[in-house]
Protein backbone atom coordinates (compact mmCIF):
# COMPACT_ATOMS: atom_id res chain seq x y z
CA UNK A 1 0.00 0.00 0.00
CA UNK A 2 1.16 3.55 -0.66
CA UNK A 3 -0.26 6.98 0.10
CA UNK A 4 -3.08 8.45 -1.95
CA UNK A 5 -2.18 10.73 -4.83
CA UNK A 6 -4.15 13.56 -3.19
CA UNK A 7 -2.01 13.37 -0.08
CA UNK A 8 1.21 13.14 -2.08
CA UNK A 9 0.20 16.07 -4.29
CA UNK A 10 -0.79 18.17 -1.27
CA UNK A 11 2.65 17.81 0.30
CA UNK A 12 4.48 18.34 -2.96
CA UNK A 13 2.50 21.51 -3.55
CA UNK A 14 3.06 22.73 -0.01
CA UNK A 15 6.82 22.26 -0.11
CA UNK A 16 7.12 23.62 -3.64
CA UNK A 17 5.66 26.90 -2.42
CA UNK A 18 7.42 26.99 0.96
CA UNK A 19 10.21 29.55 1.26
CA UNK A 20 13.77 28.52 2.05
CA UNK A 21 15.19 29.09 5.49
CA UNK A 22 14.81 27.54 8.92
CA UNK A 23 11.61 28.65 10.65
CA UNK A 24 9.74 29.53 7.47
CA UNK A 25 6.98 26.95 8.00
CA UNK A 26 4.63 26.49 10.94
CA UNK A 27 6.30 23.50 12.66
CA UNK A 28 9.94 24.26 11.78
CA UNK A 29 11.00 25.37 15.25
CA UNK A 30 14.58 25.49 16.46
CA UNK A 31 16.00 22.02 17.21
CA UNK A 32 16.91 23.00 20.76
CA UNK A 33 13.15 23.40 21.37
CA UNK A 34 12.11 20.28 19.46
CA UNK A 35 14.50 17.41 18.66
CA UNK A 36 16.75 18.43 21.53
CA UNK A 37 13.96 18.07 24.07
CA UNK A 38 12.81 14.83 22.49
CA UNK A 39 16.28 13.28 22.61
CA UNK A 40 16.28 13.58 26.39
CA UNK A 41 13.40 11.07 26.42
CA UNK A 42 14.59 8.98 23.46
CA UNK A 43 18.27 8.37 24.15
CA UNK A 44 17.81 6.41 27.42
CA UNK A 45 15.88 3.77 25.43
CA UNK A 46 18.37 3.33 22.57
CA UNK A 47 19.84 -0.14 22.74
CA UNK A 48 22.45 0.88 20.14
CA UNK A 49 23.04 4.62 19.52
CA UNK A 50 25.43 3.64 16.72
CA UNK A 51 22.60 2.41 14.50
CA UNK A 52 21.59 4.64 11.59
CA UNK A 53 19.05 7.27 12.64
CA UNK A 54 16.18 7.98 10.24
CA UNK A 55 14.33 11.27 10.55
CA UNK A 56 11.04 10.10 9.04
CA UNK A 57 9.06 12.95 7.51
CA UNK A 58 12.12 15.18 7.65
CA UNK A 59 10.66 18.05 5.62
CA UNK A 60 13.32 20.69 5.04
CA UNK A 61 15.77 18.85 7.28
CA UNK A 62 16.14 21.25 10.21
CA UNK A 63 15.94 18.47 12.80
CA UNK A 64 17.87 16.08 10.53
CA UNK A 65 20.90 18.35 10.54
CA UNK A 66 20.72 18.58 14.34
CA UNK A 67 20.77 14.78 14.58
CA UNK A 68 23.67 14.61 12.11
CA UNK A 69 25.82 16.48 14.64
CA UNK A 70 25.08 13.82 17.27
CA UNK A 71 24.81 10.47 15.48
CA UNK A 72 27.24 8.84 13.04
CA UNK A 73 24.82 8.06 10.19
CA UNK A 74 21.61 10.09 9.74
CA UNK A 75 19.08 9.79 6.91
CA UNK A 76 16.33 12.33 6.32
CA UNK A 77 13.39 10.63 4.60
CA UNK A 78 10.32 12.33 3.19
CA UNK A 79 7.50 11.68 0.76
CA UNK A 80 8.01 15.03 -0.98
CA UNK A 81 10.81 15.59 -3.48
CA UNK A 82 10.38 19.34 -3.01
CA UNK A 83 10.91 18.99 0.75
CA UNK A 84 14.12 17.06 0.11
CA UNK A 85 15.29 19.78 -2.28
CA UNK A 86 14.95 22.26 0.61
CA UNK A 87 16.82 19.86 2.93
CA UNK A 88 19.73 19.33 0.55
CA UNK A 89 19.94 23.06 -0.20
CA UNK A 90 20.27 23.76 3.52
CA UNK A 91 22.91 21.06 3.96
CA UNK A 92 25.58 21.81 1.32
CA UNK A 93 28.20 19.90 3.32
CA UNK A 94 26.08 16.75 3.15
CA UNK A 95 26.10 16.12 6.90
CA UNK A 96 23.07 13.85 6.43
CA UNK A 97 21.84 11.67 3.59
CA UNK A 98 18.37 12.27 2.14
CA UNK A 99 15.95 9.76 0.72
CA UNK A 100 12.50 9.99 -0.87
CA UNK A 101 10.32 7.46 0.90
CA UNK A 102 6.63 6.64 0.93
CA UNK A 103 6.38 5.70 4.59
CA UNK A 104 3.01 4.03 4.09
CA UNK A 105 4.58 1.53 1.70
CA UNK A 106 6.08 -1.33 3.69
CA UNK A 107 7.96 -2.61 0.63
CA UNK A 108 9.84 0.70 0.37
CA UNK A 109 10.64 0.53 4.09
CA UNK A 110 11.89 -3.03 3.72
CA UNK A 111 14.13 -1.93 0.84
CA UNK A 112 15.63 0.82 3.00
CA UNK A 113 16.07 -1.62 5.87
CA UNK A 114 17.91 -4.00 3.55
CA UNK A 115 20.34 -1.16 2.79
CA UNK A 116 20.79 0.26 6.30
CA UNK A 117 20.00 -2.64 8.60
CA UNK A 118 18.15 -1.98 11.84
CA UNK A 119 17.69 1.73 12.50
CA UNK A 120 16.52 4.13 15.17
CA UNK A 121 13.69 6.31 13.86
CA UNK A 122 12.45 9.78 14.85
CA UNK A 123 8.90 10.67 13.79
CA UNK A 124 7.57 14.13 14.58
CA UNK A 125 4.01 14.95 13.61
CA UNK A 126 3.69 12.50 10.70
CA UNK A 127 1.00 10.07 11.76
CA UNK A 128 -1.56 12.78 12.48
CA UNK A 129 -1.16 14.14 8.94
CA UNK A 130 -1.76 10.77 7.28
CA UNK A 131 -5.00 9.73 5.65
CA UNK A 132 -6.84 7.35 8.04
CA UNK A 133 -6.20 4.33 5.80
CA UNK A 134 -2.46 5.08 5.73
CA UNK A 135 -1.87 5.14 9.49
CA UNK A 136 -1.57 1.42 10.12
CA UNK A 137 0.57 0.85 7.01
CA UNK A 138 2.88 3.62 8.25
CA UNK A 139 3.20 1.87 11.63
CA UNK A 140 3.89 -1.41 9.83
CA UNK A 141 6.61 0.26 7.75
CA UNK A 142 8.07 1.79 10.89
CA UNK A 143 8.37 -1.68 12.42
CA UNK A 144 10.19 -2.84 9.29
CA UNK A 145 12.70 0.01 9.61
CA UNK A 146 13.39 -0.72 13.29
CA UNK A 147 13.98 -4.43 12.91
CA UNK A 148 14.99 -6.14 16.14
CA UNK A 149 17.34 -3.57 17.63
CA UNK A 150 15.96 -0.20 16.56
CA UNK A 151 13.88 2.15 18.66
CA UNK A 152 11.33 4.72 17.51
CA UNK A 153 10.37 8.05 19.03
CA UNK A 154 7.02 9.39 17.85
CA UNK A 155 5.57 12.72 18.91
CA UNK A 156 2.12 13.76 17.71
CA UNK A 157 -0.22 16.67 18.47
CA UNK A 158 -2.85 15.49 20.92
CA UNK A 159 -6.58 15.84 20.38
CA UNK A 160 -6.45 19.01 22.48
CA UNK A 161 -4.20 20.54 19.81
CA UNK A 162 -7.05 20.39 17.32
CA UNK A 163 -9.03 22.77 19.52
CA UNK A 164 -6.08 25.16 19.58
CA UNK A 165 -5.65 24.99 15.81
CA UNK A 166 -9.36 25.47 15.16
CA UNK A 167 -9.35 28.56 17.34
CA UNK A 168 -6.37 29.96 15.45
CA UNK A 169 -7.92 29.22 12.05
CA UNK A 170 -11.23 30.81 12.96
CA UNK A 171 -9.89 33.91 14.67
CA UNK A 172 -11.17 37.32 13.57
CA UNK A 173 -8.01 37.98 11.57
CA UNK A 174 -7.99 34.51 9.98
CA UNK A 175 -5.30 31.90 10.52
CA UNK A 176 -1.75 33.02 11.34
CA UNK A 177 0.46 33.53 8.29
CA UNK A 178 2.40 30.27 8.69
CA UNK A 179 -0.68 28.17 9.44
CA UNK A 180 -2.63 29.44 6.43
CA UNK A 181 -0.60 27.50 3.80
CA UNK A 182 -1.06 24.26 5.78
CA UNK A 183 -4.83 24.67 5.63
CA UNK A 184 -4.85 25.95 2.05
CA UNK A 185 -3.10 22.82 0.80
CA UNK A 186 -5.66 20.57 2.45
CA UNK A 187 -3.40 19.23 5.21
CA UNK A 188 -5.28 18.24 8.34
CA UNK A 189 -3.30 18.62 11.56
CA UNK A 190 -4.49 17.06 14.79
CA UNK A 191 -6.83 14.45 13.36
CA UNK A 192 -5.63 11.32 15.20
CA UNK A 193 -7.25 10.22 18.50
CA UNK A 194 -4.71 10.06 21.33
CA UNK A 195 -5.24 6.36 21.94
CA UNK A 196 -4.74 5.50 18.26
CA UNK A 197 -0.95 5.99 18.23
CA UNK A 198 -0.05 3.18 20.69
CA UNK A 199 -2.78 1.01 19.17
CA UNK A 200 -1.24 1.30 15.70
CA UNK A 201 2.20 0.53 17.09
CA UNK A 202 1.04 -2.55 18.94
CA UNK A 203 -0.82 -3.79 15.86
CA UNK A 204 2.49 -3.48 13.99
CA UNK A 205 4.16 -5.83 16.48
CA UNK A 206 5.86 -3.11 18.53
CA UNK A 207 5.92 -2.55 22.27
CA UNK A 208 5.43 0.90 23.79
CA UNK A 209 8.41 1.38 26.10
CA UNK A 210 7.68 4.87 27.42
CA UNK A 211 5.25 7.71 26.87
CA UNK A 212 4.54 11.22 28.06
CA UNK A 213 3.38 14.71 27.18
CA UNK A 214 5.29 17.72 25.91
CA UNK A 215 4.32 20.97 24.21
CA UNK A 216 4.96 20.91 20.47
CA UNK A 217 6.64 24.21 19.70
CA UNK A 218 5.74 26.09 16.51
CA UNK A 219 7.36 29.05 14.77
CA UNK A 220 4.22 31.18 14.95
CA UNK A 221 3.10 33.70 17.55
CA UNK A 222 -0.20 35.05 18.78
CA UNK A 223 -1.15 38.66 18.23
CA UNK A 224 0.11 39.32 21.76
CA UNK A 225 3.53 37.94 20.85
CA UNK A 226 3.28 34.61 22.66
CA UNK A 227 4.81 31.59 20.94
CA UNK A 228 2.11 29.12 19.88
CA UNK A 229 2.56 25.70 21.47
CA UNK A 230 0.43 22.64 20.74
CA UNK A 231 -0.29 19.94 23.32
CA UNK A 232 1.38 16.72 22.19
CA UNK A 233 2.00 13.16 23.30
CA UNK A 234 5.15 11.13 22.71
CA UNK A 235 5.95 7.43 22.77
CA UNK A 236 9.09 5.32 22.50
CA UNK A 237 8.58 1.94 20.83
CA UNK A 238 10.63 -1.09 19.88
CA UNK A 239 10.21 -4.64 18.67
CA UNK A 240 8.14 -6.87 20.90
CA UNK A 241 10.42 -9.28 22.76
CA UNK A 242 7.98 -11.82 24.19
Amino acid sequence: MSVTSRYRDAWESFWSEAPDGQGAVFWDAEPVLTAGRHLAHFEPHLTDPGLPLIDLGCGNGTQTRYFAERFPHVVGADLSAAALDHARHADPAGRAAYRQLDAADKAEAETLHAELGDANVYVRGVLHQCEPDDRQPLADALAALLGERGRAFLVEPSQAARTVLTGLAQGPAGPPAKLAPVLRHGLTPGAVPDEAVPEHLRAAGLSVLASGELPLITTEYTGEGTRIELPSTWVVAGARTE
